[in-house]
Parts: C-alpha cells; structure tokens; sequence
C-alpha cells in the first residue's frame, strides 16, 4: 500500500487537497483551506524526483506559510466569525442625554433617533442635553458614561 502510494504521489496530494477542502467546506474555519492549496501546489512539485519525507515538509512549509500570511486579510475580507447584533454596533457611539441620568434613576439618551433608557457607567450623573457615549447595553438599557 505505501509503495502504491509513493509511486502515485500526485494521487496521494490530490486526495488531500479534496478531503481538506471537504473538511473547510464543512467547518467554514478558514483553516485546512490552506492546507489544501498547499496540496495543490504539491500535485506539481510530485512530478520531480523530490523524496516523499521532503515533499511532506515542503507542504507544511507552504501551507503554513499561506495560513499565516494570508488567513488574516481573508478573514477580514470575508468577515468571517462573530457579526455584530444590531445593540452591539451602538457600543462606542455618542448619545444625547434627553433625561438626567443619576446614581439612583435611570435616565434616558437619544441613539440613531430612537430613546433608549440609560444608566451610568459609574456613580456620576449626566446632565440633560448633554453628551454621552455608550459603554455596553445591558437588556434594553444603555449604560453610558460622560464624554
């Protein structure tokens, strides 16, 4: 088996490429891809007379080398993984303050035209038609702090 496989390298590395792409498409991880393109380039290199061992560390040389250099932009890219929920993308922007907020009630702040109610970060109070940015946002509630 190990001599058919030796004899038939272009076989071994295509077989590879197809079960790591397979894998990707599964797990959508943005990882074996590049291992499968490194089997790729290897379907090639299989036709010289390079040792199988050698052939082996040339495809994690370059398959490691495509993960690390690559995957990043192709993340960004692709804006794969955690996608930001409509509450999530108000944190970090500034609101007006439309009903004082203190220590011990809740005010209220203008977000993108809507009214949100809002505490304090911290134990200080924002004045009426002040301004404020969003810290997180706890259920429908705005915790908020002082600009």
């Amino acid at each position: 088996m190990i001599e058919l496989i030796l004899q038939n390298l272009s076989w071994f590395w295509l077989i590879i490429a197809v079960v790591l792409t397979l894998i990707e498409v599964v797990t959508l991880g943005l990882t074996t891809i590049w291992f499968a393109l490194g089997a790729l380039v290897m379907i090639f290199l299989s036709f010289t007379p390079i040792p199988f061992a050698v052939q082996v560390l040339i495809w994690l040389l370059i398959s490691s080398a495509l993960l690390y250099f690559t995957r990043p932009y192709a993340v960004k890219k692709l804006k794969v993984g955690k996608e930001k929920t409509n509450a999530e993308s108000l944190i970090g922007k500034k609101a007006l303050v439309v009903k004082t907020i203190t220590k011990f009630e809740k005010g209220e702040i203008k977000l993108n035209g809507l009214i949100w109610g809002a505490k304090p970060d911290q134990d200080e109070e924002l004045e009426k038609d002040s301004e404020c940015e969003v810290i997180r946002i706890e259920g429908a509630t705005a915790v908020v702090k002082k600009v």
